[in-house]
């Protein structure tokens, strides 16, 4: 194992992005210069970017380094692709304690160089610096889109549908998978963790992946969501955003939350109310759009996309309807990145 000291932190950046080649064409100058150089011609550029802390957003007790870095640049394509646009560039920041290696670091930034290559995207940039506490990650990602095709979350009307990608609830029961063998294994010297059956979600956790595809769905159809985020804190959490911001409220069908069976297997397996877990387990980065209701026909025949519900007038309020007719208001009782832990 190479101790990072032995390199510097020019050495190590050297190492880190060796051979790296640009694949946009807004993408003029990347790693090696004092600042990346970028230019787009006729369309709005959108930047986001995203902390990640160890003990606070990962665990390196169950995460490999190669998934967290896969993980850490996705998940800030799936904000650009939220506003409809396209990431184009990324920056990776990192606080290194000194328990880490090259070798470390080296698997951490293969993950974030693989989904950089899968998503077209371009590494041009960022920094390194000692840390206290343990891994610190910073990705800044820049995308880009038409004008008039970017996508805000106060657009949505009365009548519009509310539709979701893929499921919801998996990334969460691989959280609490992980976690129920993580505290299994204390004491344990060959301790076999037992996912056997439930690797989708285990997948779901690590390896997330940005609805990349559904952007292009939609586009092809002729369909420009009204509304749109990303599930990373809980359907309800994202949902109440939008109503928040648009001035409505919402009904969503519990019969029409799409759910994997082996969430639904998890969730009776460790005795968890499964809408529960779907409506507040966030990080399943699925995309949660509205679009007008003459739309219907056309976001009904795409695949992976379901129908949940509609917005409402502001006075109705926000609400799920229970497979018994039941109202239930809707609660922001998703991921919190600040409450006291």
């Amino acid at each position: 194992m190479t101790e990072i000291a032995s390199l510097g932190e020019f050495g190590l950046i050297d190492r880190l992005t060796d051979g790296i080649e640009l694949a946009n064409q807004s993408s003029l100058k990347g790693v090696g210069d004092d600042a990346a150089v970028l230019e787009y011609h006729e369309t709005e550029v959108l930047v986001t970017t995203d902390l990640l802390l160890e003990g606070v957003h990962f665990d390196l007790t169950y995460v490999p380094l190669k998934h967290l870095g896969y993980k850490s640049a996705v998940v800030n394509f799936s904000d650009v692709y939220a506003m409809n646009g396209t990431p184009r560039q990324i920056t990776v920041s990192l606080g290194i304690s000194k328990r880490f290696t090259v070798e470390h670091i080296e698997a951490l930034y293969s993950g974030i160089r693989h989904a950089c290559e899968i998503y077209g995207v371009d590494l041009v940039g960022g920094d390194t610096t000692s840390s206290r506490q343990g891994l610190v990650i910073s990705v800044t990602c820049i995308g880009d889109a038409p004008k008039d095709k970017i996508v805000y979350r106060n657009g949505a009307k009365d009548t519009d549908l509310i539709c979701v990608s893929g499921d919801l609830g998996a990334a969460y029961m691989g959280l609490q998978l992980l976690e129920r063998e993580k505290i299994a294994s204390v004491g344990q010297k060959d301790f076999i963790p037992k996912f056997e059956g439930k690797e989708y979600l285990i997948e779901r956790q690590l390896k997330p992946e940005a609805r990349k595809d559904i952007i292009a769905e939609l586009d092809q159809a002729g369909i420009k969501p009204t509304a749109m985020m990303d599930i990373s804190d809980g359907l309800s959490s994202e949902l109440l955003h939008i109503c928040k911001q648009s001035h409505t409220g919402c009904r969503i069908y519990e019969d029409r939350i799409p759910i994997d069976y082996q969430t639904a297997v998890m969730a009776e397996e460790l005795g968890m109310n499964l809408v529960t877990a779907a409506l507040n387990g966030g990080e399943d980065y699925e995309l949660l759009f509205t679009v007008p209701l003459h739309d219907h026909e056309k976001v009904s025949k795409l695949p992976g996309v379901k129908v949940i519900g509609h917005i409402t007038k502001e006075s109705l309020g926000c609400a799920m309807i229970t497979r018994d007719n039941t109202e239930i208001e809707l609660k922001a009782q998703g991921w919190n990145p600040l409450a006291q832990k």
